[in-house]
């Protein structure tokens, strides 16, 4: 099964191949457009509806499922009934339209999050591009009051920051991060700064517990991701940064040390270096070794003072799936990230990315079905995030009702950072003199910018929007990107309103498996979601009898 390049309904084309998720495989950083997310990041919810309305009609494609995906869910509408209204609100026509759906979250165990819609960002960490478009990430994230999260390695490969006795003493690249995203903060969403191996050596939790206190940021651990099972790359092309990354105690290939390396760079045939990270728990080989150092870390960062702690995994199989699970409710972790294979990277081996892990649908099946025998049992499950593949309302509605009542928000990874490139691109070139700043990859606005204006006011619907919170004088200090961001999201909240409405379902925890069906017989087997026509069969035969 392929997904299809373009979508004459919306008008939209990927550039690339495209992905399960409609994204292509390789997203750029300066595309031209148009793919639906591209779109989405300008016109907002008019993408939500065919293309030329008043000269057209338009038919669905998508009815037909092969194979296990998440494509093969599909959502249940019902003709009658309102469930998850606010304690004494009416039921009445007037009060349960679809934009009365309350898409609001809250997760956390130890510290609590809240979010106006029930999304996420992936882990942007020590990438370059990551590091690049942070400003349009983050201004978004905050405005729009969904959670973003600071990968892995910042802090290490950060050439300005400090260490002293083997412990970060100055982290500016970090600190930096955090202060764009808490400028917008207003209570709505959170900061997660991830920790993997050569973060906990180099002391960067100790280091945001003693700046920044317990309960302005979170620590996330980390275990994995969906795009590979090694540590977390970035590619440098410098060969001073090489080395330094090699004595800040990664590992870094070819290795920059070497003198034939040395040569092979200034000759040429070598033009980067690849830093890698290392594998965690190599010296443990049974599950008690993982659970007793799971517990001493978790203790060790509350002793700190840090009040909020999650943990990401990959896609691992089911053994550490369910050490994943059972630790975290254990160790009442605020939020457990389980990203599958299809999730995405800035920087992984390709044919890893393709061969390895489990995918998406398969892993949270499984997470729903352990989740519910820790409850069955009386053993706390924690609050969960489902993230591998994820781009459109669609897909955040299946993600959450697949694993109800422990899914609390979808996390989304590529799909989130398209409105910031397009947005820096856009204002690179309407700005010119912030264009190397911003990241900006354009010298002039193609005809899918400019057929829709030349000003922001006019290219991005969710504008006037961005300047009603934080008023007009405050606008020239918002990145064009987190107008973008913000214009996208209002989309993705639109459309997961609309089905959440055809649901009747008003508020995310009420919220069910029950909302899907299976569109063959192989993914119920799958997933355990029944079969389109065996989903509510029983109910419909009582009512043919009576």
């Amino acid at each position: 099964m392929k997904t299809s390049k373009s979508n004459d309904v919306l008008g939209t084309v990927n550039r690339g191949s495209p992905a399960e998720s409609g994204l292509c495989t390789l997203c750029r950083a300066d595309c031209a457009g148009k793919c639906e997310t591209w779109l989405a990041s300008l016109k907002g919810r008019a993408v939500l509806y065919p293309r030329d309305y008043g000269k057209v009609t338009a038919g669905a494609d998508n009815i037909t499922h092969v194979g296990v995906s998440y494509n093969s869910l599909r959502i249940q509408g019902y003709n009658f009934g309102s469930h998850g209204l606010p304690e004494g609100a009416s039921n009445d026509p007037d009060n349960c339209t679809f934009q009365d759906v309350d898409v609001k979250t809250v997760f956390g165990r130890h510290k609590e999050v809240r979010a106006r819609i029930p999304i996420m960002t992936g882990a942007l960490g020590s990438t370059k591009i990551a590091e690049t478009y942070w400003d349009a990430f983050a201004v978004g994230c905050s405005l729009v009051g969904v959670p973003i999260v600071i990968g892995e390695n910042v802090v290490g490969v950060d050439q300005q920051s400090r260490m002293v006795n083997g412990r970060i003493v100055a982290a500016p690249e970090l600190d930096r991060r955090i202060a764009t995203y808490m400028r917008y903060f207003d209570g709505h969403g959170a900061v997660l700064v991830q920790m993997n191996v050569e973060d906990t050596r180099n002391r960067v939790a100790e280091y945001v517990a003693e700046k920044y206190g317990g309960d302005k940021v979170f620590i996330e651990i980390k275990w994995g991701q969906g795009a590979k099972d090694i540590g977390g790359e970035i590619e440098v092309f410098d060969l001073e940064h090489a080395l330094f990354l090699k004595k800040r105690g990664y590992v870094v290939d070819p290795d920059p040390e070497l003198q034939a390396v040395h040569e092979a760079f200034k000759k040429g045939s070598i033009k980067a270096f690849a830093r890698h990270s290392r594998l965690g728990f190599t010296d443990y080989s049974r599950y008690e070794d993982v659970r007793n150092n799971f517990k001493s870390t978790v203790d060790y960062l509350r002793g700190m003072g840090i009040k909020g702690v999650t943990l990401k995994t990959g896609a691992y199989g089911m053994e550490s799936l369910a050490m994943a699970i059972k630790l975290a409710g254990e160790n009442d972790i605020d939020l457990l990230t389980i990203d599958g294979a299809g999730g995405g990277t800035g920087m992984s081996p390709w044919h890893m990315m393709q061969s390895w892990g489990v995918p998406s649908i398969l892993l949270h099946s499984k997470a729903y079905e352990y989740a519910r025998i820790l409850d069955e049992k009386g053993e706390k499950v924690p609050d969960m995030s489902f993230a591998g593949g994820f781009a459109q309302e669609d897909h955040i509605f299946k993600a959450l009702a697949i694993g109800a009542p422990y899914s609390k928000v979808v996390c989304m990874g590529r799909a989130l950072m398209i409105p910031g490139f397009l947005g820096s691109n856009i204002q690179g070139v309407l700005e010119p003199e912030k264009s190397k700043m911003l990241g900006g990859n354009w010298d002039k606005l193609p005809r899918t910018v400019s057929d829709f204006g030349s000003s922001p006011e006019e290219i991005f619907s969710g504008y006037y929007d961005v300047q009603e919170k934080v008023g007009r004088d405050e606008m020239t200090s918002v990145p064009y990107g987190a107008v973008a961001f913000w214009t996208m999201a209002d989309k993705l909240k639109a459309g997961l309103q609309q089905f959440m409405a055809g649901a009747r379902k008003f508020s995310v925890p009420s919220l069910s498996r029950d909302d899907l069906a299976s569109g063959n017989r192989e993914t119920e087997k799958e997933t355990g979601i029944k079969f389109i026509t065996d989903a509510m069969d029983e109910r419909a035969r009582e009512i043919l009898k009576m």
